[in-house]
């Protein structure tokens, strides 16, 4: 199912994210932890895409059992930073061999060793690409309520997200923040530049105090004082972390529906039993 279809509904719905492994070896271990997300029959799952396209055959074979052995809507993540036009269209015929009706379009982080290939410069022209190539395709786009952490001002980084939605791109998911005032002020921001696509929160579950320092340092995420307090307090007892870390995220998900945002993605990490907990404790607002 196309997932610009699952969220024209007003029902809430919960989808998560799962991301392929490093190595071909560790395959099983992560295709079992998608199995068991996609048993708990969220309203679709995503797959992410490895560094410079690292991960792309695990991608899809990831992605081709939780639509078809697990019967759940799924979206495999493309990047265009280190992909050539060929290797796109060899992506895009996997999709269409495993019947994959989303994908997300994105930039993706420059590699390390500053390997790039210029065949697409940014993610609005991989998402015009995938557009005239595979129009049978919902395509998704990444959004920053903060801003890129590449750019320098907030207006011109969604002047470039309308370029984005211009070029085809069907619905917008979040980067994660954990201050859901930061995400309301976002959404009249990009309706007053005239992007009316459906945008979803990405809600990231904190589980240990790790977790959060290198998130923070990857994103440039604001961390509000009261989760700080959180993990100053609970960081060092492991157990305390996670069900503190499940609460918060819980909440700012109750809030989001309170105020009328009724479509929600987790980044879950690959960890079904924070999937289950949040769902659980959300199991009467969900209906």
């Amino acid at each position: 199912m196309k997932i610009k279809e699952i969220l024209l509904t007003d029902k809430p719905t919960i989808s998560f994210e799962v991301f392929p492994p490093k190595q071909e070896s560790g395959l099983d271990n992560v295709k079992a932890a998608a199995g068991a997300i996609a048993a708990l029959q969220p309203s679709f799952m995503s797959v992410t895409y490895g560094a410079a396209g690292s991960t792309s055959k695990l991608t899809c074979e990831v992605a081709s059992d939780i639509k078809n052995l697990h019967g759940v809507s799924v979206m495999p993540h493309l990047t265009c930073v280190a992909s050539t036009r060929e290797h796109v269209d060899n992506m895009l015929a996997r999709i269409r061999e495993s019947h994959i009706d989303n994908i997300m379009a994105l930039r993706g982080d420059i590699p390390q060793d500053g390997n790039v290939c210029h065949d697409f410069e940014h993610a609005s022209d991989l998402i015009a690409y995938i557009k005239a190539k595979a129009p049978e395709l919902c395509i998704g786009g990444a959004c920053y309520p903060e801003g890129h952490i590449e750019c320098a001002h907030k207006s011109q980084d969604i002047d470039f997200l309308k370029v984005k939605v211009d070029a085809g791109c069907d619905f917008l998911t979040t980067q994660m923040f954990f201050d859901n005032n930061i995400f309301y002020n976002f959404l009249y921001r990009v309706k007053d530049k005239g992007i009316n696509v459906p945008v979803l929160p990405g809600i990231m579950p904190i589980t240990t105090a790790r977790q959060l320092s290198r998130s923070v340092a990857l994103s440039g995420t604001n961390v509000p004082e009261r989760f700080r307090a959180i993990v100053d307090r609970f960081g060092d007892d492991p157990d305390s972390m996670r069900q503190a870390g499940i609460i918060y995220a819980c909440e700012q998900i109750v809030d989001l529906i309170a105020n009328g945002v009724n479509h929600i993605h987790v980044y879950s990490m690959n960890k079904p039993d924070v999937a289950a907990d949040i769902l659980k404790n959300l199991g009467s607002i969900l209906g």
